[in-house]
């Protein structure tokens, strides 16, 4: 353990006296967060709905049908309680929910008006509002024909009363979306592309070869290699929450404990991606054209700008087992749901399984490529 502190505070130093790579770890993504943070745009092809209909007459049932064939929401479940739909919109399993009281085709004919409530999930705030609009698109456009073929005489067109309220970003700010997203990406380029580019200068310079003949072992000198930029990554992240509270006032309704502790497993395999690389190339420039050309699969796969629901069935399977997407997706259930560790176990295990298994597969691929 003497051993490992000396290599890990030789590291830091090294790091702390390299002035432009300090600025590339803490200004630049500061930077990136202010700017992609405020530039960027959404477009929801597809909503996963879930209806609570207590009326269950041919005038709820024809409605729901509506919106089916709209093409632009799918039927992901249905029951009479709001406490199911509830808990349907907290595990993302639905995006809106349709609820029609009692007594709905009653009113239509005795009162000619009824009510529909629409609960969006409002995590995001762009695609909530967009979803609003289809949905009261598509009821209006019902009230017309329910009107006309009901009471044609005295029904006037739009009786239907469409209220519909966000949950979790009740403005509706795309901001509180995207920002949880853009910190785990500055953790993921100092967890990868910092530890890939720092293993490899060792190789350039010689020093991988002149440990081979020291009483050093690997899995030291792994450790130290990468405990620091662990450290750096915490930081990073600390100074990206500051930013995301102080200059666009983004939410933390869950444990900022949980938050650091679901972004230390993540680092895991970020650290693992990273040292795999390093085991494949030999240069600096290798290095960091491969970690980009993963960092971009990675984020645009990742449900950060897009939705995962509409893309292709192929790419939604890779994207299941994409770590970045699960991380992404629990920094903002933590953030904008105030999440518990139980509402987000499920993710954290395929991180934590996901972190092992690549972090050791990267160690003993190391071993052979130095050995």
């Amino acid at each position: 353990m003497r051993i490992l502190g000396v290599m890990v505070r030789k590291e830091l130093m090294q790091i702390l006296r390299d002035k432009l790579m300090l600025r590339q770890i803490f200004i630049m993504p500061v930077v990136q967060l202010l700017i992609l943070s405020s530039a960027t745009t959404f477009e929801v092809k597809r909503a996963s709905m879930y209806v609570v209909d207590r009326d269950r007459t041919p005038a709820s049932t024809a409605l729901i049908e509506r919106l089916r064939a709209s093409g632009r929401f799918d039927l992901v479940g249905a029951s009479p309680s709001m406490s199911l739909a509830d808990d349907a919109l907290l595990s993302r399993r639905a995006g809106i929910v349709v609820s029609l009281p009692a007594g709905f085709e009653r009113d239509v004919v005795t009162r000619h008006a009824a009510t529909v409530q629409l609960v969006l999930n409002a995590e995001d705030g762009a695609a909530a509002g967009v979803t609003q609009s289809y949905a009261a698109q598509i009821i209006a456009a019902y009230a017309r024909e329910l009107g006309a073929d009901l009471v044609p005489a005295v029904m006037p067109a739009g009786i239907v009363d469409v209220r519909a309220r966000g949950w979790y970003n009740p403005e509706l700010n795309y901001r509180d979306y995207m920002v949880p997203g853009l910190l785990v990406q500055l953790v993921t380029v100092i967890g990868t592309l910092m530890t890939a580019m720092n293993i490899v200068r060792e190789k350039e310079i010689g020093t991988l070869d002149q440990l081979s003949v020291t009483p050093l072992g690997r899995g030291t000198f792994i450790a130290a290699k990468l405990i620091p930029l662990l450290i750096i990554a915490m930081i990073e992240l600390s100074l990206g929450l500051i930013v995301a509270r102080v200059v666009f006032d983004v939410p933390m309704e869950g444990s900022l404990a949980l938050v650091f502790f679901a972004a230390l497993i993540y680092l895991i395999a970020a650290l693992g991606i990273g040292l795999w690389i390093s085991t494949l190339v030999d240069t600096q420039q290798q290095a960091m054209f491969i970690t980009f050309f993963m960092l971009m699969i990675y984020l645009l796969m990742s449900g950060m700008f897009t939705p995962v629901r509409s893309m292709p069935d192929w790419a939604q399977w890779m994207a299941a087992v994409n770590p970045v997407k699960h991380i992404i997706g629990v920094m903002r259930a933590v953030m904008l749901k105030g999440a518990t560790l139980a509402d987000i176990a499920r993710p954290l295990t395929f991180l934590a399984a996901f972190g092992a298994v690549v972090l050791s597969l990267a160690v003993r691929q190391y071993g052979k490529r130095v050995g």
